[in-house]
């Protein structure tokens, strides 16, 4: 199965969680200090927001989630097919999981994450200490020492 993902910073965490609880009529699947996911079957989409995006709000990036290996694998293929620039990072810890993961960037420099998720950490990241809302984020890849899309000083998955 593959499940759309969409991030979006918000400035109110727990604000956010009541409007998107009764916008999805469901409880978050994870809550965090900085963030939160519901994981979505009616549409399929895993559905994220936190409070690191310092001062930007709105979409951060979007992205494809896939539950196995080959159809990870496929995507990867077929952006390398198609002669899309590709930003590798294999296998990564972020938004409080271990993912394996690659990234394309569209046009307008919006990111799309592809990942299959691989198990649950209990930080927001691996190799930092756990830190407060509003705390440096980890996800979006960089190009050239900047961070690609929406122009955020950083972002997370």
């Amino acid at each position: 199965m593959k499940r759309f993902h969409v991030h979006v910073h918000v400035t109110d965490l727990a604000r956010n969680i009541d409007f998107y609880s009764k916008m999805f009529g469901a409880q978050p699947a994870r809550v965090e200090v900085d963030y939160a996911k519901w994981m979505l079957d009616d549409p399929a989409v895993n559905f994220a927001i936190s409070t690191r995006g310092h001062g930007h709000i709105g979409v951060d990036h979007l992205g494809i989630q896939v539950d196995n290996e080959a159809d990870l694998q496929a995507m990867k293929s077929q952006a390398q097919a198609a002669d899309l620039s590709l930003i590798d990072e294999g296998a990564t810890t972020c938004c409080y999981a271990q993912s394996d993961k690659h990234w394309i960037v569209d046009p307008q420099g919006l990111p799309w994450e592809h990942f299959q998720t691989l198990g649950n950490i209990p930080v927001f990241r691996e190799g930092e200490p756990a830190q407060a809302e509003g705390a440096a984020a980890c996800c979006t890849p960089k190009v050239t020492g900047k961070p690609v899309g929406i122009p955020v000083k950083s972002s997370c998955c």
